[in-house]
């Protein structure tokens, strides 16, 4: 059994085919361009459909609440055939939620597991356990929003590309100062709340958990950190076909 599935994030929108062997077919579209009639989503997912013509559904996310909508029209017209299930707080999840605000977690954030680190617009940590299913997690500034930041709020510092080289820990020019601090500073800050959140689990006494690591800056970013973090490029897609599962548990 295939599924689609759909996660809409702040800047992008991924997607792509999950089967047993994991995602495939994996795509992006920006978030703002989403119903674009040539390079928005619906023209790709009817390609798509025509090459996996065995879908047995589509499930999605999003963190953009405005994006609903206009998703779900997307999907009836570009897959009419397709039923679409859309993970919310209130969907069985296979794993309690103890946070006491479920409806404030964002739904990507639902479809991730164990110790997660999620580096797209935003960085996430999801943080779940035996005891109490999803307990809550932490949200930092990501590596774009901190450069952007920097750029947007001063006079004189200029917007810096996307290359993440660095070279020592002394810039000797602006853009190098920029780039240590944003690069640097950014892997100790995922440092320092991973390390807290492993303290504060070990101290209940129970084993180290699985930390993984996903979104669009963890392979680039992560190499350094301990313990090193297992990126699955396709967590949150895995995870909407896995709750796509739990609620129709007789469909194969």
């Amino acid at each position: 059994m295939s599924l689609l599935c759909i996660d809409v994030g702040n800047t992008h929108t991924h997607f792509g085919v999950v089967g047993p062997a994991g995602a495939a077919a994996l795509a992006e579209v920006p978030t703002a361009s989403l119903d674009h009639p040539t390079t928005g989503l619906a023209p790709r997912l009817a390609r798509l459909h025509a090459e996996q013509p065995g879908l047995a559904g589509a499930a999605f996310c999003t963190v953009v609440p405005a994006t609903t909508a206009r998703l779900r029209r997307l999907l009836a017209e570009a897959l009419p055939t397709l039923a679409v299930f859309q993970l919310t707080p209130q969907c069985a999840l296979g794993v309690p939620v103890t946070y006491p605000h479920p409806t404030e977690i964002g739904q990507d954030r639902l479809a991730n597991a164990a110790v997660v680190i999620d580096l797209g617009t935003a960085v996430t940590f999801d943080i779940i356990t035996a005891e109490g299913g999803y307990e809550g997690g932490i949200i930092a500034p990501g590596l774009a929003v901190m450069r952007a930041y920097l750029h947007e709020r001063t006079a004189q510092l200029p917007r810096l590309d996307d290359s993440l080289a660095v070279d020592g820990a002394i810039g000797r020019s602006t853009v190098e100062a920029m780039r240590i601090g944003t690069v640097v500073g950014f892997q100790g800050m995922i440092q320092a709340l991973l390390d807290a959140v492993l303290a504060e689990l070990a101290g209940r006494g129970g084993p180290p958990p699985m930390v993984l690591a996903t979104g669009g800056d963890a392979t680039r970013l992560l190499g350094r950190m301990r313990p090193p973090p297992r990126v699955v490029p396709d967590l949150t897609l895995r995870g909407l076909a896995a709750a796509w599962r739990l609620q129709f548990p007789g469909r194969k």
